[in-house]
Formats: C-alpha cells, structure tokens, sequence
C-alpha cells in the first residue's frame, strides 16, 4: 500500500506525466508494477499470463495519461484497466475456444459423411473435400448458387450481403476450387 507521501508523488508525477514528461511517467508506472502484477498474479494464477497482462496494462495505461482523472487511486485506475483486459481475454480465449469445437464438429461430421458415401457403395468426391476447405463466407453462396440453383440475388438477400459481393465470393471460390483440384491431379 502507498503512504500518503507517495501519494503525493503520484499527483505530482501524474501532472508530469500528462504534460508529456515520459521519465516522470515511467517512474509512476515502476513504482505501481510491482503492486498490479501481484494482482494479475492472483488474478490469473498463472506467472506469465499475469506478466503478459501487466506489460499490457502498462502500455494502455501510457496511451491513456491523459484520461485519467485523478477520481480514484492510480493503482486503482491501473488494476480497473488490468480487470478489464483480463476480463477481454478471457472473452477472446473463450471465442476462440468455441471455434474449435465448431471446427472440430465440421470435421467429424465430414469424417461421417464420408463413411456413409462409403457405405452406401458411393464415392465421397475430391471436390467436396475442396469445398470443405473453403471458408464459410465462400462457400454458402456457392452452393446456394451451383447446388441449388439460387440467382446472386435471391442469395444476397438470403445471406444479408450485397450480390456484387456474392458475385466476388462465388467467383473467388470457385477459382480456388478449380485451383485445388488441379493441383491434386483432379481436372
């Protein structure tokens, strides 16, 4: 914890800080490192996630001086920014977390589709690998488009995107479909 002298130090400093003065800002924010990476450390129970988020802070915290209005402690004002790029990251890890289920969900379900072609005594064709592989912007108005028969209008209002841009994605992904089968031997 601070005593009222350093405090005053930090008013001081902050002043400094905010005017431009870069030693007087790095000297505010080693006096505080200390102090929020304990935090972070608690926070994360992980030595390097709390090091990462500390330098993290710090750098927002630089870019930020200037908003800071002297309404609560600067340590106070440092971990509310630590909370709050913890709290996104955890949001980012968790978004991405789900993407992988998605994808890993996709390729059992093509794993599935393949065994029963197999089963049925049919064939699983290359080009439907290929297609798999496009991203889902791509491939949704090419099979609107080429499976279902669906104008690039009909499917710009299906999809909520204009049809120049169904246009563009149709022919970008057919262009790499052409592409990927041709290098697999495939014409």
């Amino acid at each position: 914890m601070q005593g009222p002298h350093e405090e005053r130090d930090d008013t001081q400093l902050i002043a400094l800080a905010k005017r431009g003065n870069r030693a007087a800002l790095a000297h505010l924010l080693h006096r505080h490192y200390s102090f929020l990476y304990k935090y972070l450390l608690k926070l994360t129970m992980n030595p390097h996630a709390a090091e990462d988020l500390a330098q993290d802070t710090m750098l927002k915290a630089m870019e930020k001086i200037g908003l800071y209005q002297n309404q609560a402690k600067f340590s106070s004002w440092l971990m509310t920014i630590a909370t709050r790029l913890y709290i996104d990251a955890g949001r980012k890890k968790r978004r991405e977390s789900k993407w992988q289920e998605q994808e890993r969900r996709q390729q059992q379900a093509q794993r599935g589709m393949r065994w029963q072609a197999a089963n049925a005594g049919g064939d699983w064709p290359v080009a439907l690998d290929a297609l798999a592989a496009l991203p889902d912007d791509t491939r949704l108005p090419i099979v609107l488009k080429h499976y279902y028969g669906y104008s690039y209008e009909e499917i710009a209002v299906m999809i909520g995107t204009p049809a120049g841009t169904v246009k563009s994605r149709v022919h970008y992904g057919i262009s790499s479909l052409r592409k990927e089968l041709t290098n697999d031997g495939e014409t």
